[in-house]
Formats: structure tokens, sequence, C-alpha cells
């Protein structure tokens, strides 16, 4: 990747990812705090891939430590038969959160989508990414581009997730997010304003 690629997104995620959610302060932050779930693959059974769930655990921890009043989650669901915010929805619900604090965003079909949908669609001012560290620079990077002040909480990578292939596809999804905020910008679905409260 060319230098100019490297250093966007690593003093992106350099400055503004924690690993470790004690690291987090989001004491001084106005209520509602919310945290952002990005979407990934859902079995056919309905069951998350490990590394979706490791994403909703991540954002559950978050919630529990108080850190977050709700919790945003974002996917795909174009089709009948597959829908990631569902599955991520009924997935935090039966692990005890109360049902009020999670908001429902069926139109995330993109990292690019979910961040501007938080920003235009819920009213996010602030917010904080939950996904791996593969993902996260880039989806620092685009949220900030985009008026959306966010810090990263890093999820768990199950040793089963490909790591080698995810940074590897990460690489492309790179350039083309640099290229999207900066010379083409992709289309979204932009609904009306509903924010979160």
């Amino acid at each position: 990747m060319p230098d100019l690629y490297t250093s966007t997104f690593k003093s992106t995620v350099t400055t503004t990812g924690y690993n470790d959610l004690r690291e987090l302060d989001t004491g001084y932050w106005p209520k509602p705090r919310v945290a952002v779930v990005f979407g990934a693959s859902v079995f056919g059974n309905g069951d998350l891939s490990p590394i979706l769930a490791n994403r909703v655990d991540r954002a559950i921890e978050l919630y529990q430590a108080g850190k977050v009043d709700r919790i945003l989650v974002s996917g795909d669901n174009r089709h009948p038969s597959y829908n990631e915010p569902r599955a991520m929805q009924e997935y935090i619900l039966s692990r005890g959160v109360n049902p009020s604090h999670v908001v429902v965003d069926n139109s995330g079909r993109s990292t690019y989508e979910t961040c501007l949908r938080a920003k235009k669609v819920y009213g996010l001012d602030q917010a904080v990414l939950v996904t791996q560290n593969f993902h996260l620079a880039r989806a620092l990077y685009i949220a900030n581009e985009l008026g959306l002040d966010a810090v990263g909480m890093a999820a768990n990578m199950s040793p089963s997730s490909q790591l080698d292939y995810q940074t590897l596809r990460e690489w492309g999804a790179e350039v083309k997010a640099y290229f999207n905020l900066n010379f083409v910008p992709p289309e979204a679905l932009l609904d009306r304003r509903k924010p979160i409260s």
C-alpha cells in the first residue's frame, strides 16, 4: 500500500483504537453513548459467524461495563432469507440487554453506509465503533471523515477466522475507502432522521 494510505489509516487506529475496555473513558460524553456494531456473515440457521459474535460480545461488554447506553447494530438485509441486524439483535436480547437499548439499522450494507447513517439518520456526533483490529482503522477513518467523532474498541479475533485472508481483503477495501471519500462517494440509502435517545 502506498505510504499515503498507510500513514492515514495507521495513524487513525493508533490514536483512537482500544483493545482494553478499561482504557476507554466515555464518562464525559453526552448521553446516550452509543456503540456501533458492524455487520458480518450470518449462517443459514441464523447463528452469527465467529467474527460477528465476537463483535457483538464486545458491544455487550461495553454496555454491561457502563461505557455505552445504547447498541446500534448495522448490517445487510437485502435478501428475504438473510438479515444480519436481526440476528445481532436477537443475540443481544438473549444476553439480557434491555430491548429499548438496542437500535437496528437494516441498511448498513457497507462500512461507509453504516458510518454515514449513524451520523445522518441516527443523529450521532460521537460513537464507539466495534469491530476487529484488521477492520478498525478503515472504520475509524471513514467515520471521522464523515464528521462522526469516533473511537474504536477492538473485538476478539477467532483463530478460525482466516486473518490472512481478512487482512488481504482489507488492503483493497482501504484503498477503495480513500477514493470514495476523496473522489467518488458511493450511493447510500438515507431515510428519515430518527435520532437515538
